[in-house]
């Protein structure tokens, strides 16, 4: 074991020096500052247009690698460029600060979206780069967007971008997963950086916990759903109702494990074992191997195009919730998930001659063909953020003894 967990970590620091180099010399923008995202196989941009998610996702990753393993100019410089690039051109000042969706190169609105990922992203980056740095514009930028977000999800305030809710909320209001998960996320980096909010950050854990499992988790069924109605009912006759997403699951799966440890709570741990154990089980494909996209949770066709494809970032997921499980229980189920998974990654994701990992690839594991190494919704985040986590859960596995 010990051997097995060493070989690891040497490919996983080799891997994320080929990651973070791919898109320090390929996508890192110098001119205009930020980050470009869509790029080929070998690190070609192909279209000059920015995910504003991504600066922010870049800007966390980037400050993350300074705080995990010391401070170089060039990762601060990386980070320190797609905070200012998103400051100066991604908030909507004219709409209550919501943040856009997209822009071009050189910073000029392209689309605004209803979901407020933009703004999550943005908060996490300014906490993390906070815990860099110590600047407190930085903490109070991730102050005010958090809080944004909390006012805006829980119907304190009217969105100012005026844009409403994804469905006709007369005909029909959903909750989707994505929100109490990914804020759950952010709230564990928030505390962490700024401690002196503790109390209010464990008051919106606790209701993000509360949400996700009264909501979403459906343990007779096996699933924990994507869109549920606003109390939690099972939506039989539309796709949109039945979706399962097996890598969002197992993504939260993690982030319940580390609130389950952060609050000494065996039981949602347990619970959260079994959303990673349904996810996983329901979601591999065992005639090609990997994850699959989507599935309907009572067996019908999903409606996505892109359902049995296999993508890069619910594998990231399935690697972090696994090793962190093994970590945590010594339960050899998870050991042999996360190898069985890395062996999988290994063999049709990782490109060691140009670095990163392929976005997409078909169900037999082949790259949509050109192969792209990113795009609006991929860039330097969860494969480095995966990394970066499997690396320091390896160290302290090798620390148990």
């Amino acid at each position: 074991m010990n051997s097995y967990l060493q070989a690891t970590k040497q490919w996983v620091k080799e891997e994320l020096k080929r990651c973070v180099d791919f898109w320090v010399n390929n996508g890192f923008d110098r001119r205009h500052g930020g980050m470009y995202t869509c790029l080929d196989r070998k690190g070609q941009v192909f279209s000059t247009d920015k995910s504003v998610w991504m600066q922010g996702r870049a800007a966390w990753t980037f400050s993350r690698l300074c705080n995990q393993y010391g401070e170089r100019a060039e990762w601060r410089e990386v980070a320190e460029s797609c905070l200012d690039f998103m400051e100066k051109h991604c908030v909507n000042h004219e709409a209550g600060n919501r943040m856009y969706f997209t822009v071009t190169e050189d910073g000029k609105p392209l689309r605004q979206r209803r979901y407020n990922f933009s703004e999550g992203f943005y908060a996490m980056a300014n906490a993390e780069y906070y815990i860099l740095t110590q600047n407190p514009e930085n903490l109070k930028r991730a102050r005010s967007a958090y809080d944004l977000i909390w006012d805006l999800n829980r119907g304190i305030i009217d969105d100012p971008t005026g844009l409403g809710p994804k469905t006709i909320p007369e005909t029909r209001q959903l909750r989707g997963l994505g929100g109490p998960m990914i804020y759950l996320n952010l709230t564990a980096v928030m505390r962490k950086a700024d401690p002196e909010r503790e109390e209010l950050y464990n008051k919106r854990s606790k209701q993000c916990v509360h949400d996700i499992f009264a909501y979403h988790r459906k343990k007779d069924m096996k699933c924990t759903l994507e869109n549920v109605g606003l109390n939690g009912e099972f939506l039989s006759d539309v796709t949109e109702g039945r979706i399962v997403n097996p890598g969002h699951d197992i993504e939260c799966a993690w982030f319940l494990m580390d609130e389950a440890n952060r609050t000494g709570d065996k039981k949602l741990y347990k619970e959260s074992e079994g959303i990673f154990l349904d996810a996983i089980n329901a979601g591999w494909d065992n005639e090609y191997g990997g994850l699959l996209y989507f599935i309907d949770c009572l067996g019908k066709p999903p409606e996505a195009y892109e359902h049995d494809m296999k993508l890069w970032w619910p594998h990231n997921e399935i690697l972090i919730a696994a090793i962190m499980a093994y970590r945590d229980t010594k339960d050899q189920v998870y050991l042999d998930w996360f190898k069985k998974t890395l062996d999988y990654c290994q063999q049709v994701f990782s490109d060691p001659e140009y670095g990163e990992w392929y976005g997409y690839l078909r169900r037999d594991g082949k790259p949509t063909q050109p192969p792209c190494k990113g795009s609006t919704f991929k860039g330097p985040f969860h494969l480095p953020r995966m990394l970066m986590a499997v690396d320091e859960v390896i160290d302290q596995i090798k620390a148990q003894g």
